[in-house]
């Protein structure tokens, strides 16, 4: 495909270089949004990657999230690549995946870091990734460096479900759209909003959004700030297929918690 004057070279499918040129070009008013459906609240226990992301966190505290995650059935526990090995061990026999961040929280370290920090962290048994899109790269329109950071991590990952966590508070409408494109093209397996540290968190509208640009085949996650069943429910109908909450406990017992990751 012949380069654009003005924008930068894409890789990816013919399909998806077309995809984000059509939708930077085109804008918001032409992207549809999902349609809203009637939330099951009996599953939302498994939706929910159950998460602790502190740097405080204690050994004693990462056996406690998964206990309870264990008790609860939530879908995964989250944590720093420190403490994927223990979490797997101590997930071990149980339908809860242990899954752990890279390139957190920033997402400004150099694409070889977080590729070897993938691989180690399948080695120690992380089941998902979740990596940090590099976001200054994103928002100077280096599209081709956002395409192989992702696309590194990807290949490093050797199969298991890459989620590029996008930082949404910190973009603007067009890089969310953009993001969305690059991280299909390089074949991750999810789009995230935020990573809980960076001034915002999740909203229904760039749910909505996220979930308009990937399709209904790629996962959408909602992670930073949901606190409590009906947030819960509110990202589910805005097409969020995952939510990441360190207030799971609180949310499946029908309260809900000021918390943070």
């Amino acid at each position: 495909m012949q380069a654009v004057p003005g924008q930068p070279e894409l890789r990816g499918t013919w399909q998806d270089q077309t995809a984000l040129r059509s939708l930077l070009g085109a804008g918001a008013t032409r992207l549809g949004t999902s349609g809203t459906a009637p939330v099951d609240t009996r599953g939302i226990a498994r939706t929910i990657d159950h998460t602790l992301l502190k740097p405080t966190a204690t050994r004693a505290d990462i056996v406690r999230v998964c206990e309870e995650a264990v008790e609860h059935s939530f879908a995964s526990v989250c944590v720093n690549t420190t403490w994927i090995g223990l979490v797997a061990q101590l997930l071990t026999g149980s339908p809860v995946m242990p899954i752990c961040v890279v390139g957190f929280p920033l997402g400004a370290a150099s694409t070889d870091s977080k590729a070897y920090e993938t691989r180690r962290a399948i080695v120690d048994g992380a089941a998902e990734i979740d990596m940090v899109v590099n976001i200054g790269l994103l928002k100077g329109g280096d599209h081709d460096a956002v395409f192989d950071d992702i696309r590194a991590v990807v290949e490093a990952a050797a199969g298991r479900p890459v989620k590029v966590i996008l930082e949404t508070a910190m973009l603007e409408r067009d890089e969310k759209v953009a993001a969305c494109v690059l991280s299909r093209a390089a074949g991750a397996a999810f789009v995230k909003t935020s990573t809980g540290f960076g001034g915002g968190g999740a909203t229904a509208e760039d749910v909505a959004l996220m979930r308009a640009v990937v399709g209904p085949d790629m996962g959408v996650k909602a992670s930073g700030g949901v606190r409590s069943a009906s947030d819960v429910q509110k990202m589910i109908r805005a097409g969020a297929t995952r939510v990441g909450a360190s207030a799971s406990v609180a949310i499946v017992t029908g309260g809900r918690s000021s918390g943070g990751y």
